[in-house]
């Protein structure tokens, strides 16, 4: 076999592989259930920071305690910082394994409704 065409072969295992993995969590996203969790702003000190919120899930056993990162743009305000009677809620999917894996994040104002948060 040719070094061209074992070069292609090696591309083309590389793309299923990552392929599976965005249809096994997009798979996951429309068939594992998926709830609103109120949230607690949590981030380490780390050296080496990007553009994202750690959040700490509080509510059901499910959930209770686990850590989840919500990666956001580079324009967009620091959204786990809120006002006085804002929550920060976060939606995510459970997966039959693993942690819960964030969708959106939406403020609960004064014990109302959750409003999902625009951060295009």
């Amino acid at each position: 076999m040719k070094p061209l065409y074992k070069g292609l072969l090696v591309a083309v295992v590389h793309l299923l592989i990552v392929s599976s993995l965005g249809g096994k969590l997009l798979y996951d996203r429309s068939t594992r259930p998926r709830v609103w969790v109120k949230t607690r702003p949590y981030d380490p000190s780390l050296p080496i920071r990007g553009r994202y919120v750690r959040l700490r899930l509080e509510g059901n056993k499910v959930v209770q305690g686990a850590t989840v990162v919500f990666f956001i743009p580079e324009h967009v305000k620091d959204p786990s910082r809120r006002a006085t009677g804002e929550e920060l809620w976060v939606e995510v999917t459970l997966p039959k394994t693993g942690p819960p894996r964030p969708i959106r994040l939406g403020v609960k104002k004064d014990g109302g409704e959750i409003t999902p948060l625009e951060l295009d």
